[in-house]
């Protein structure tokens, strides 16, 4: 007896950005793949040798930078397996020195982009829009972080960023959701615009407020005990406003 070997297809099945494409697609995207390791720390790919390719994170996770205003390497966005999110349009006079960064092992595809394309073709307009969602990736989400933080407290803006990533890595765990990658409190920092041992500080107190939990060496985070602390502060915020206003 023969034994079968699971298709090409199935090792791309649980992409979740890339699972619309048929069984065929699939297998074509695989077969046209070059399949590379990239080390922790290492590159992936970057905005001054921009190829025209597309990559798709098989395995690990992975992290977009920039560089910020005063010029420090910063980070923008965690990658979880599947399509690798290009980077915005340049913009003249403004450098950002966009980086790729492997944050554990990576198995990383590269495919060319017009080959990408040609493969993907023929899908229903609707499913074509996902693919092109998917390789821009949500800088929308950045864009609005960003304009929202404003207006938030170092707790609002920590408590926005776990909600965030529980959306993209996290597991269902018994007391809420389970990160699957370590929350370093130094990434976590970067995200919300802090300094690491306030991150620190703050993360103590969502543990005591019950908001966030350790299961072994991961974190939990009470999606609803955290939603529900936005919400109140949201009220309070519109409060003092409004009594602002009445004075």
């Amino acid at each position: 007896m023969t034994a079968v070997r699971p298709s090409n297809a199935r090792k791309l099945r649980g992409l979740k950005n890339i699972s619309w494409l048929t069984a065929r697609q699939l297998d074509k995207l695989y077969n046209a793949m070059t399949i590379t390791i990239v080390e922790k720390r290492g590159i992936i790919f970057d905005d001054k040798h921009t190829p025209n390719a597309a990559y798709i994170l098989l395995s690990g996770v992975a992290r977009i930078s920039c560089r910020n205003r005063k010029g420090q390497r910063t980070l923008v966005i965690m990658v979880a397996p599947g399509m690798v999110p290009g980077f915005p349009p340049p913009v003249p006079g403004i450098s950002y020195n966009f980086r790729c960064e492997a944050v554990t092992v990576c198995r990383i595809g590269a495919v060319d982009l017009e080959a990408f394309i040609e493969i993907s073709l023929g899908v229903a307009s609707a499913d074509f829009r996902r693919l092109a969602a998917s390789y821009l990736g949500r800088w929308d989400l950045v864009q609005l972080r960003c304009a929202n933080f404003m207006s938030c407290t170092l707790e609002e803006r920590l408590a926005l960023i776990l909600l965030e990533l529980c959306e993209n890595f996290g597991v269902p765990d018994p007391k809420g959701v389970r990160l699957t990658l370590p929350a370093r409190h130094r990434d976590l920092a970067e995200l919300v615009g802090a300094s690491r041992p306030r991150i620190t500080e703050h993360l103590i107190l969502f543990e005591k407020k019950h908001l966030i939990s350790r299961n072994r060496r991961q974190l939990v985070v009470n999606k609803e005990r955290v939603e529900t602390f936005l919400s109140q502060a949201h009220i309070a915020g519109d409060a003092v406003a409004i009594g602002t206003l009445a004075s």
